[in-house]
């Protein structure tokens, strides 16, 4: 063992003097070129800084990233094969977690799985990544000091996934490049840095190349030469360091045919199985066949329930989307990625239904009920409905029978909108901000005056506090922090804690609505159970 150590600073010694050498060759004039094209003068310098430590990393089978409330994110080489039973998270100094498998990711189809970091492995900084094993190997291989990888925060900036479209074009998601909405850093100030992640120093990049747009968290990138499996991270203008990446890419594969749906629906969720049949099955009997789930983490039976759901017929996919608070960069993903399966999306929460008052003296559903709202001309790339609140109505718990049918009393007045996207009308940058998208040239946006969506929004206390762990978008502050306190996505009356307001059960009841209850009774009713809840 010691004559190993010894090896291995010798080794880094070694290294130290090449970077020596490289960094005065560098600034001779005769270091190697990293770049494919010549930037200009306004451009990023000439020469990728030759310190990767931020981006690189030895040898290992697995990234680490530390998420708020010291949950730990941890993502398997994308060779790697899963661990299928008793997965668990090996800390340094011994100490250890269960591991909780989220799936693959969409993108890179790496293995992703969660724990929680021990109270023992927060003492030991510089934190690290710790090993995924089996439950009983946790003390059988321990840790060596020369394959420990530094954990990276979500707190700061990260590359944290890439995906290949549009005939080759990547789209890189990283956060903190562009914090505040509605302003983005130029794209001409942001190149995309495509390297190995091991090897020389030199050799470690193959290619950087100016991005294409840069909007909110998503980057459109040129795609690097020919090469199998590459890492991919961001290099920003004046920054000497490119950012910290856990980012893949790897050359695209021909994808299984898949039947395009006029109309699909994408949410993104977290712990909504009891939810999901009756927004399903009320959506399909109007118009949706296809139902995209953009899973943030659930702990709950969603996997179960979309087993079932799947199991009857429905058409019902879920992707792993670990990320927290990227609502809008999931939604630009799901905008690029499904192009070829759906012709329009509906981009809707699972607490959401969209209605027509015209359809109440309707005896059945329809497919053709959606279909006539995106029946527009072919320059219309967007279609937006009004949202109606619905209230707790008098509810201490959840409705077994169903949000349609359990909440009845809504406000008055028309908050917010939902869209159905014309997929292929979406602008280059992907833009959005949950509620709609910006769409390219050429294309406009239209109102439906005639349908809306009912939001079960304010549901009983139990419900909604659940609110208050953390919310999705990137760009809406989380309930408990003391900042704009006039936005509308806050909620009147409601403080920064979990704490229940006083008369919570009869707040933001101005009109009683049984629209949607009376006909999803009517058109689901059979044997005196509501098919919307039914094999529960």
């Amino acid at each position: 063992m010691q004559a190993r150590r010894r090896h291995a600073r010798q080794c880094r010694l070694v290294v130290a003097g090449l970077i020596i050498v490289t960094t005065l060759l560098f600034f001779t004039g005769d270091a190697p070129r990293v770049f494919i094209d010549t930037p200009t003068r306004n451009q990023l310098p000439r020469r990728l800084p030759l310190s990767l430590a931020a981006v690189r990393e030895p040898t290992r089978a697995a990234d680490a990233v530390l998420l708020p409330d010291w949950e730990v994110l941890l993502l398997l080489h994308p060779n790697a094969t899963a661990i299928a039973h008793n997965a668990t998270c090996a800390f340094r100094g011994g100490a250890s977690s269960s591991a909780r498998a989220l799936g693959r990711l969409p993108s890179s189809g790496r293995h992703a799985y969660t724990c929680a970091m021990p109270e023992p492995a927060r003492r030991n900084q510089p934190f690290h990544a710790p090993r995924i094993v089996a439950m009983d190997a946790v003390h059988a291989s321990p840790h060596d000091d020369d394959e420990l990888v530094m954990m990276v925060k979500w707190s700061g900036r990260l590359v944290y996934d890439s995906v290949v479209v549009d005939g080759g074009d990547v789209l890189v998601f990283a956060k903190g490049v562009n914090p505040r909405q509605g302003v983005n850093r130029p794209a001409s100030d942001v190149r995309c840095v495509y390297y190995r992640g091991r090897g020389g120093i030199a050799d470690d990049v193959v290619a950087s190349l100016p991005a294409a747009t840069s909007a909110q968290q998503v980057f459109r990138c040129p795609p690097p030469p020919p090469a199998a499996m590459l890492r991919v991270t961001l290099a920003l203008a004046g920054e000497e360091e490119p950012i910290p990446s856990v980012a893949t890419y790897s050359l695209p594969t021909a994808s299984p045919p898949v039947t395009h749906k006029r109309i699909c629906a994408c949410t993104m969720v977290r712990d909504v199985g009891k939810f999901l049949r009756e927004w399903v099955a009320y959506h399909a009997a109007v118009g949706v066949g296809r139902f995209i789930l953009y899973d943030n983490g659930s702990e709950d039976d969603l996997d179960e329930q979309v087993r079932r759901l799947t199991a009857e017929g429905m058409d019902v996919t879920t992707l792993a989307w670990p990320w927290p608070k990227t609502q809008e960069a999931g939604f630009s993903h799901s905008a690029a990625v499904h192009r070829e399966a759906c012709e329009w999306m509906a981009f809707i929460d699972v607490d959401e239904f969209i209605f027509s008052p015209n359809w109440a003296t309707a005896a059945s559903p329809s497919s053709s009920m959606l279909r006539s709202i995106v029946a527009v001309k072919p320059d219309v790339g967007q279609v937006s409905l009004g949202c109606v609140d619905f209230g707790p109505s008098g509810r201490s718990a959840h409705p077994p029978e169903g949000v349609t049918q359990g909440y009845t009393c809504r406000r008055r007045a028309v908050e917010r909108h939902k869209s159905l996207l014309r997929l292929e009308a979406a602008e280059r940058s992907l833009v959005n901000s949950v509620h709609h998208f910006e769409l390219r040239e050429g294309k406009r946006g239209e109102w439906n005056r005639r349908a809306r969506v009912n939001h079960y929004k304010f549901q009983a206390w139990d419900e909604f506090r659940l609110k208050f762990r953390r919310r999705v978008s990137a760009y809406v502050a989380d309930w408990t922090h003391r900042v704009n306190l006039q936005s509308k996505d806050r909620t009147p009356g409601l403080g920064f804690d979990p704490v229940q307001p006083a008369g919570w059960a009869a707040k933001f009841c101005e009109v009683n609505d049984t629209l949607l209850r009376d006909v999803t009774w009517r058109w689901f009713a059979a044997a005196g159970e509501s098919q919307l809840q039914a094999a529960r």
